[in-house]
């Protein structure tokens, strides 16, 4: 009974490493119209592309729930069949993936069974991900969508690249202001320009996009 289990496992490992390459090895199904659409785009014949494998992330909570990092598709769905961690949340109406006799949807949230010991360091690095969630993805000078990063002050004018002196700014906004500064505009900044807290801001500082089933366990909004 074990060996054929070992077996099983082995297949759907197969199967999900024939996919991470781009090969025909096994099928991931979705259903076109349901919420797993966005993060698994479906074909013509109701199967999700392999887009989803480079794409779709899952979420690897330590045997505390505390959040640990962001994993991939492969990852996750190894260590479950490994039986090193467990599916804390999963999108039923999503994709899935299929062997000769196993099924198993792709889960968005697991946890280890183990309890990992993470070296903890007070300052959270500042990236592209990390400052866009800070400003909730919006400009710091007129609240327009961001698409961009701005220097409060101007590089050029001695101004650093740190939490301080950054903000989530827009095309058009980051275009007028140029490498002036702010009294020279008369603007004024909407954004609090604090480095954020918590060690779940490293987690924000490796992904850009938050897939809502994860918002139980990481504070998008507190900085």
């Amino acid at each position: 009974m074990r060996k054929q289990q070992s077996e099983r496992v082995t297949a759907l490992v197969s199967t999900v490493s024939g996919h991470h390459s781009g090969s025909a090895a096994g099928r991931l199904h979705g259903s076109a119209g349901s919420a797993g659409e966005t993060t698994a785009p479906i074909d013509e014949n109701g199967v999700a592309t392999t887009a989803v494998w480079g794409k779709h992330r899952v979420l690897l909570l330590n045997a505390t729930y505390e959040p640990l990092t962001a994993i991939s598709i492969r990852r996750a769905v190894v260590l479950v069949l490994r039986e090193r961690a467990d599916v804390v949340h999963t999108d039923e109406m999503g994709p899935a993936i299929h062997s000769a006799d196993l099924s198993m949807p792709i889960p968005s949230v697991i946890r280890l069974r183990t309890y990992v010991r993470v070296p903890y360091r007070a300052k959270i690095p500042m990236t592209r991900a990390a400052l866009m969630h800070r400003d909730r993805f919006r400009c710091g000078y007129c609240g327009a969508k961001a698409n961009t990063i701005d220097h409060v002050v101007p590089r050029s004018r001695g101004g650093a690249h740190n939490w301080e002196n950054c903000v989530a700014c827009c095309a058009n906004c980051n275009h007028r202001k140029a490498d002036r500064l702010l009294s020279e505009l008369g603007w004024t900044l909407r954004a609090s320009l604090t480095p954020p807290k918590g060690r779940h801001w490293r987690l924000l500082a490796t992904v850009k996009e938050i897939d809502p089933a994860w918002s139980r366990y990481i504070d998008v909004g507190a900085a």
